[in-house]
């Protein structure tokens, strides 16, 4: 896909639409369709480079969607994204049958969460279609994933698992160009984790496969600012920013508008992308 080619030279802005009524920080706010798709296109009109569109919610104690309503929730939306703008789409699931409706109704990737492990029938999809996939590390499954998460080495231990899961892509004869690595902030990770990985993210670009990031309003964020979701933003791109000193290529947010400002000049410094200058201000 040609927007991948971007990334080392700028980073990626992935927007995030949860079509769903039980997201920590947005359920229920687009669970409409024509709300959804109007939410899309202004992640689109703020500047993201990916629109990322969800249909079950994998905040902590989530329980699982069946899958005739988490299409039902997600293939319009991308149906009527795809036929109002050329935005790369991506689906968030873990399902291999919501992934493959997903881009046969126009979505150009895959997010899941599970990093293939969920649906055995995942890898044969990707492999289809060939699109690019993002791998997530989670330590157990949304429902208990926050139950008490316990590492002897946090870094090497999330290192070996995604290692682990691009050996297992390599083996279902994925390309190696189509993998994209997310070390799952806030997925069976306490504070102190969250905090940890952001600090050491260099090191998984040992790996050598683009990092996603997705920090955006997470309760980690809340417990050190002691604010609520919709105040998280400050802190989301203090996340944001230091994620993309230590290494990463994409970020998935919620205020598109803002995180794209503050990347701008993130990148300007960090990765000498300067097509942002202004001429006409001081």
């Amino acid at each position: 896909m040609g927007l991948l080619a971007e990334l080392g030279k700028r980073t990626l802005i992935m927007g995030i639409l949860n079509v769903t009524p039980d997201s920590f920080s947005d359920g229920g706010l687009y669970l409409e369709h024509e709300k959804a798709i109007a939410h899309g296109l202004k992640l689109v009109e703020d500047g993201a480079d990916i629109v990322d569109v969800g249909g079950e919610s994998t905040r902590p104690g989530a329980d699982p969607v069946p899958l005739e309503e988490e299409l039902r929730r997600v293939i319009p939306v991308i149906e009527g994204l795809r036929s109002a703008s050329r935005v790369t789409i991506s689906i968030d699931t873990y399902k291999a049958a919501v992934a493959e409706a997903a881009l046969r109704a126009g979505a150009d990737m895959i997010n899941d969460i599970s990093a293939m492990r969920f649906d055995p029938r995942m890898a044969e999809v990707v492999r289809k279609y060939d699109v690019p996939v993002v791998l997530m590390h989670m330590q157990g499954e949304p429902r208990t994933m926050q139950a008490n998460p316990h590492y002897n080495d946090l870094v090497g231990e999330v290192g070996a698992f995604l290692q682990e899961r691009l050996s297992a892509a390599a083996a279902a004869g994925i390309a190696p160009e189509r993998l994209i690595l997310d070390p799952g902030i806030g997925f069976g990770k306490t504070v102190e984790h969250n905090l940890e990985l952001l600090r050491r993210l260099a090191e998984l670009k040992r790996l050598g496969r683009p990092i996603l990031i997705g920090p955006s309003r997470k309760s980690f964020i809340g417990r050190l600012s002691d604010l609520p979701p919709g105040d998280r933003l400050p802190g989301t791109i203090a996340t944001v920013v230091l994620g993309i000193a230590n290494g990463a290529d994409i970020v998935r947010v919620h205020d598109v508008l803002e995180v794209k400002r503050a990347v701008q000049v993130a990148d300007a410094i960090i990765r000498g992308d300067r097509k942002w200058i202004s001429p006409s201000r001081s």
